[in-house]
């Protein structure tokens, strides 16, 4: 592929296949953007979707987004040469270690996961075929949307992508990686995998428990009354509560960190406002609104 070219021109790669073939594990929202993203620029001759439902597969390919899928994995030596995987965090670990042993030498694997962490861990501490890399990254695209139905080809312009490694060895790799998102339209940021989860605990897992207790505290008859306000503050409480308890508990102890400090948080607004702290409530605010004007 175009977008990793340097990393395989040093690779044993079978001249009887397709120079450049991606394969998506996992046809959904990221997975589906990454697909008509990598169509849309001509970065790969096919692109492969790979899953378990052949009817949702066959749907893909109907609506454009993929070329061809597999509901089976080869016996080896398959035809693609990069991969992203896109399934629920708490089984990419596996998806990328059963896709690693039939993939050929020179193939790059990465994921889309919004937990890095225990990913890495499992991957880096797997013996991968010889010559199959694995590279950690997220791009922070998602959405309360689901499904290829969802995706877009640019769903990645102008959007961060975080690569994650802890190894010096993969430099090549992590180069090819970063390519790979930037010439989707990404803004690459490379960070451990601990320091990310650390982070996405506060700016993306911190957000939906909010989103969802605030959404849950709405009694039936105030629903008419929920304007956009609301709306607003809750959209993201209308993702996949499956996702979203995959995610969760795979970042469970930065999430509680993270909790922990919204809470002291809160409790300074409910003080203030029942001390009726006029001075204190407006200093609240006004630093939340830095801080929300700072995104």
């Amino acid at each position: 592929m175009t977008i990793d070219s340097d990393f395989t021109s040093d690779r044993s790669v079978s001249h009887n296949v397709p120079k450049n073939v991606l394969a998506i594990v996992g046809v959904g929202l990221l997975g589906g953007s990454a697909a008509l993203a990598v169509k849309q620029r001509g970065l790969a001759e096919k692109v492969i979707g790979i899953g378990r439902n052949p009817e949702r597969l066959q749907a893909a390919v109907d609506a454009g987004v993929i070329d061809e899928f597999l509901t089976e994995l080869p016996t080896g030596d398959a035809e693609w040469t990069t991969v992203v995987v896109g399934t629920p965090v708490d089984r990419i670990a596996a998806d990328v270690l059963r896709i690693a042993a039939v993939s050929r030498p020179g193939t790059l694997i990465t994921d889309v996961g919004s937990v890095k962490t225990s990913i890495c861990d499992v991957v880096g501490n797997s013996n991968l075929p010889n010559g199959v890399t694995f590279v950690g990254s997220h791009p922070l695209a998602g959405s309360e949307k689901t499904g290829f139905e969802a995706a877009r080809a640019d769903l990645f312009v102008g959007r961060v992508t975080v690569v994650t490694s802890r190894s010096a060895t993969d430099d090549a790799a992590c180069l090819a990686v970063r390519r790979f998102w930037e010439q989707l339209g990404s803004r690459v940021v490379e960070m451990s995998p601990e320091d990310h989860d650390i982070a996405l605990a506060t700016t993306s897992h911190l957000p939906h428990v909010a989103a969802a207790a605030l959404a849950a505290t709405l009694p039936e008859a105030f629903q008419p009354l929920a304007a956009s306000g609301f709306r607003d503050s809750t959209r993201i409480a209308a993702g996949d509560p499956d996702l979203w308890v995959a995610i969760l508990l795979e970042n469970a102890a930065a999430v509680g960190v993270s909790i922990a400090a919204f809470s002291e948080s809160f409790r300074k607004f409910q003080e203030a406002i029942e001390n009726r702290d006029a001075v204190e409530l407006k200093k609240l605010l006004q630093l939340a609104k830095r801080n929300r004007d700072a995104v």
